[in-house]
């Protein structure tokens, strides 16, 4: 078996993902220089050139278009097999989730997955970013949106139904106010990843609020539901992740209406991966959850 030199395939990968060797350098914490030369050995060991060098920027070749894939294919596998080897005798399983999932749907519900599995360990990273498994440990994750990511099973988890919620206390404040008219001049309060959640609202209601992007914004729904407990305003979520706090009486629904997003939650994880038995307890516990 002939190979090319690994390395180079590697610097490959990452020119041809970057169209740049200054960005692919930046990356591989190399010089543009380095990565031009493992260029070269990989083009003299093919025995044809993989990038057309213009003035300020390359482009690939029909037969790089056509390598690339393979590379990356192969790529993937040796790292998803190094991972696996590495922790064979682990019993972790990394989940990368949004926080208001995490904190308002999946974290109360492990205790029954650890009654059942009390020897898998699970780590929860909370982050709004799209996670990247190519570049992670990750085993599963849950992302929010309309189950369509390219080379990621996807299995649907929660539809997103949208309502309004706000504390007793400022319910009382507001009640029998809370027409067309009222629902102009309540205090609102956003969460930043989901700021287009109070626009939508209004516009599905058709009401017209002067700006209904007004009001206290926060960086994430755990901090945009302490301030809806605190009273500081109103707020629209999904409904599963404040079911807890409206039957323990910390929040209330103030309106009838609610509204099915055309997003939902999915988790998700890579389609080329083979999971090891700890990662497919988890991801048959989690979707049992979810329809349950």
């Amino acid at each position: 078996m002939k190979l090319p030199p690994l390395n180079a395939v590697r610097v490959f990968e990452c020119a041809a993902r970057h169209l740049s060797f200054a960005l692919a350098a930046e990356e591989l914490h190399v010089t543009p220089p380095a990565v031009s030369h493992q260029i070269k050995l990989l083009e003299e060991a093919l025995g044809r050139p993989l990038f057309v060098r213009h003035t300020r920027s390359v482009a690939l070749t029909a037969e790089a278009e056509a390598y690339l894939p393979v590379v990356r294919t192969a790529l993937q596998q040796i790292s998803d097999a190094s991972r696996q080897l590495q922790r064979l005798d682990s019993n972790l399983v990394t989940i990368s989730v949004a926080p208001g999932f995490a904190s308002g749907w999946l974290v109360q519900r492990l205790p029954g997955f650890y009654a059942v599995h009390p020897d898998i360990d699970i780590q929860i990273n909370t982050s709004m970013r799209m996670i990247d498994f190519t570049q992670s440990d990750v085993d599963l994750a849950v992302r929010y949106g309309r189950g369509t990511w390219r080379g990621l099973e996807c299995r649907l988890l929660l539809e997103e139904e949208l309502v309004v919620v706000c504390s007793p206390e400022l319910y009382a404040k507001w009640r029998g106010r809370l027409d067309k008219r009222g629902m102009r001049q309540i205090p609102l309060i956003h969460s930043l990843p989901k700021a287009a959640d109070w626009p939508e609202w209004y516009a599905r209601e058709g009401i017209k609020r002067t700006d209904p992007s007004e009001g206290l914004r926060l960086a994430n729904w755990p901090l945009a539901l302490e301030a809806a407990l605190s009273g500081l305003g109103f707020a629209v979520t999904n409904l599963h992740l404040v079911r807890n706090e409206i039957a323990q009486g910390r929040l209330t629904l103030p309106l009838k209406s609610a509204h099915l997003s055309e997003s939902a939650y999915y988790l998700v994880w890579p389609r080329e991966r083979n999971p090891g038995a700890r990662v497919v307890a988890f991801r048959e516990w989690i979707l049992t959850q979810a329809s349950a």
